[in-house]
């Protein structure tokens, strides 16, 4: 809920200088009405099939975001045991966990077998085994799906195409029925669904539907074997809007849902991440520098590549929008560039920009997913501070690092003294 009051950007009611002035730059800040706001239209798109929206947290995994989407509810989307630990401190009920990934530790599986969690989204023969040994020793069953790849094309960036024969990610969805059958021989282990995500960052429903049909064939060749099919996980995906793109609509996207579950009688879980999370964020930066270069004019922010790798990783859009909208003055094209000793350190290239000073204050739009949970300290940069907006209100939800911090658990050894 970012908007201009007075020529003065805010989030919902506080004005994104406020935050600057009380807790420098760069900072993360969220907007809690957005959080809110995301997740229920998710649930009220998919109100016709019983459901489980599943918060994928790699997408920003700060605590108070998570419990955000606890409080309301929310299933949760975990690929680490660190998102486990995360999760659990936040407040996430075990039950509406999944853990998806293909490298899956044998202390991440214990800590997921004894939180007692809905279900593991099973990648590989080798993980099969793996897990059943794990649950055999802790005398329990784990509850599974197999990730499938239908080889569908989401028409997205390939870092971040996931379902396709060449993706590291899941199973080929035609190798599928031989392993629920290896599963089934495996008493450590109880088959409870089947799980298919085909990538991020989608703007269109039909490599959805593709994929789901393939996945409804799939279940009905599963039952006719035996298996107790409980839940169907659908993934995430479900692309925002960073510049000129048209994402469906969750009422699109619910719709498309419950025609593909159907007759199907099965629980729906969906995952989404940057859907829930991306629009609510904006990372704000302060200029301090102009630089007239020999071909180019370069606007240098104290918020970098270390801050919201996006830009120079995936070449991503992110507006930016000064925090006091001033009147008047042509925009020119400038690249937004930071401190760090790469050519690729950039937020924005060749963006047509209103003058701007040293000094005045930046907000990197839609950065609330991918943003700090991306973050490094390259350069020796402590990492921002993220801050939470309720209303009137903001709390600093995770503090800036500091040089200390960066250098915490380091010595040096003796023969170097």
């Amino acid at each position: 809920m970012f908007d201009y009051r007075s020529d003065d950007l805010h989030c919902e009611d506080v004005p994104l200088a406020r935050i600057a002035a009380e807790v420098g730059t760069p900072t993360y800040v969220y907007s809690l009405a957005d959080l809110r706001a995301a997740y229920r239209a998710y649930d009220r798109a998919l109100a016709a099939v019983p459901h489980v929206v599943c918060y994928a947290i790699k997408a920003n995994d700060t605590l108070a975001v998570i419990r955000a989407f606890a409080r309301e509810g929310s299933g949760f989307d975990i690929v680490s045991g660190g998102e486990l630990a995360r999760a659990l401190r936040a407040g996430a009920d075990p039950q509406r966990i999944v853990f998806a990934g293909v490298g899956k530790q044998v202390d991440e599986m214990e800590a997921a077998l004894r939180a007692g969690i809905l279900m593991f989204n099973v990648e590989s023969p080798a993980e099969l085994e793996a897990l059943a040994a794990v649950a055999g020793r802790l005398g329990m069953r784990a509850p599974i799906a197999i990730r499938v790849n239908p080889d569908v094309d989401p028409r997205t960036h390939p870092y971040i195409s996931t379902g396709m024969k060449k993706s590291k990610f899941g199973v080929a969805i035609d190798a599928a029925l031989e392993l629920y059958a290896k599963a089934a021989t495996l008493p450590a282990l109880e088959i409870v669904g089947v799980d298919c995500h085909i990538g991020s960052q989608l703007t269109s429903i039909s490599p959805f539907v593709d994929a789901w049909a393939r996945v409804r064939v799939l279940v009905g060749d599963l039952r006719a074997r035996g298996h107790r099919i409980r839940y169907v996980d659908l993934g995430g995906g479900l692309g925002i809007a960073y510049g000129d793109e048209t994402p469906p609509t969750h009422a699109a996207y619910g719709r498309a849902i419950a025609d593909a579950a159907g007759d199907l009688d099965v629980t729906v879980l969906v995952e989404p991440g940057r859907s829930l999370v991306g629009n609510a964020g904006a990372l704000l930066a302060r200029v301090v520098y102009l630089k007239a270069g020999a071909a180019k004019r370069f606007v240098v922010v104290d918020a970098a590549m270390n801050d919201l790798i996006r830009p120079s990783l995936y070449e991503a859009f992110h507006d930016i929008r000064p925090v006091k909208r001033a009147a008047g003055g042509d925009a020119h094209p400038v690249d937004v560039v930071g401190p760090i000793c790469e050519s690729g350190d950039f937020l924005a290239q060749d963006r047509p920009l209103p003058p701007v000073a040293a000094g005045d204050l930046l907000a990197v739009m839609s950065a609330g997913a991918y943003g700090f949970v991306m973050a490094s300290n390259y350069n020796a940069r402590p990492r921002p501070a993220s801050v939470l907006v309720d209303g009137a209100r903001f709390d600093v939800v995770r503090a800036r690092e500091t040089i200390d911090d960066l250098m915490r658990g380091e010595t040096i050894p003796a023969s170097l003294e």
